[in-house]
């Protein structure tokens, strides 16, 4: 039932050792299974989920089972989209600023890739990924691009400018409902952040992804990078950046995009309609692997980038152990950990991993969850795994 997986088949499926070590990377945050290591079969994968990638479709899901290193391949890497992947000419190509600035301007792609650049390890997922595909709408990358921040104060954003707001290419007729009518109109994707938080050091306009340009997959020419984000923040596709001082309402950021959540106030409990943004704090059971009699547990952390006090790992309900955390992490890279399970015996198990953050927060159980929020979108809910040990 395992599969045996070889060093050569981890490197095909990955980054080779130069192309990381151009990207600054040691070789070694490239792990490879040991001679005679093998996949430990999990026993809760549905047989209707279908994890191969097809090429000809815009949709791609990550077989997590596969995750083998720091970086996903850009043929793996997830991608998602509400009104296709437009394609834009390269040699036409202009990035529009627009709004409340001192110097409205348009640059091309050379212009962009002219400007100072920075190189940050960034992983984010889907705010609708959940267990319902095995977790597969996540994925990590090396990004490239030039701060946007920088960008801003050369334009020079004038005070009233409290809104960026960002246009992609992609765009549809759109329905909007208002007061029981539907009215139809043609809307670009669109996402803001808060002037506030466009200033951050982290926000990027981001050209290449592991030292390759961005394929259309994930936004060629060029895309918004916000770490520790939701994917549906980080706009591709990028044709426009305008600033506002009213805050944006369109449709993914105000409707589509929402999530229902209660709260305590003076004992009083109040449902509030929240934005997705940052990273709900989760982890997630990716591998289950056997050397000779030893039994090891891989999974992966996403979060907005609070540091991580710990992650454990529990087996058919008994006491949580501590995982080891990858050397490799970074503050918004996924996180790769590592449990040592002592004393597998035959049959199926069940197993299920939770991460605490410094501030105490630590990942909701489904029941938990289910208490304080009433909507799909951000299932940050413990994942148990069920295997089976022969």
């Amino acid at each position: 039932m395992a599969k045996v997986m070889t060093r050569r088949e981890l490197l095909k499926a990955g980054l080779t050792a130069a192309s990381l070590a151009a990207m600054g990377l040691p070789s070694g945050v490239l792990p490879a299974f040991a001679q005679g290591e093998t996949l430990v079969p999990f026993t809760d994968i549905p047989n209707s989920i279908d994890f191969t990638i097809d090429p000809n479709s815009i949709t791609r899901f990550l077989d997590i089972r596969t995750i083998d290193g720091s970086l996903t391949p850009k043929d793996k890497f997830f991608a998602l989209q509400h009104i296709g992947q437009p394609q834009v000419d390269l040699s036409t190509y202009k990035l529009k600023i627009s709004g409340l600035v001192n110097k409205p301007v348009e640059l091309t792609l050379d212009e962009i890739r002219k400007r100072p650049s920075m190189q940050i390890a960034a992983g984010f997922e889907c705010s609708g990924n959940s267990p319902r595909r095995i977790e597969g709408l996540v994925s990590n990358g090396m990004w490239t691009g030039t701060r946007l921040r920088d960008l801003l104060t050369s334009v020079g954003v004038r005070p009233e400018g409290k809104e960026v707001v960002f246009f992609g290419a992609d765009h549809a007729e759109e329905s909007v409902p208002f007061r029981g009518q539907t009215i139809k109109i043609d809307q670009h994707f669109g996402r803001s952040l808060t002037i506030d938080n466009a200033m951050k050091p982290e926000p990027m306009l981001v050209y290449a992804l592991n030292g390759e340009p961005l394929t259309r997959f994930q936004g060629s020419p060029l895309r918004l990078l916000n770490p520790g984000w939701y994917g549906v923040s980080n706009v591709k596709w990028l044709s426009q950046i305008h600033l506002q001082e009213a805050r944006f309402v369109g449709n993914y950021q105000a409707r589509w995009y929402l999530t229902l959540r209660s709260e305590m106030v003076d004992g009083q409990e109040i449902w509030k309609e929240t934005e997705v943004t940052r990273l709900q704090l989760k982890s997630v059971i990716a591998r289950v692997t056997r050397s000779g009699n030893q039994h090891f547990v891989h999974g992966f952390v996403l979060n907005d980038g609070t540091p991580l006090k710990s992650v454990e790992v529990q087996v058919d309900g008994g006491r949580w152990g501590v995982a080891t955390m990858d050397k490799s992490n970074t503050q918004y890279s996924w996180k790769l950990f590592t449990y040592a399970w002592e004393g597998a015996t035959p049959g199926e198990h069940t197993l299920v991993s939770r991460v605490t953050d410094v501030n105490g927060k630590v990942q909701p159980t489904l029941a938990e969850l289910d208490k304080t929020k009433k909507t799909f979108l951000e299932d940050n809910s413990q994942f148990p795994r069920k295997v089976m040990i022969g």
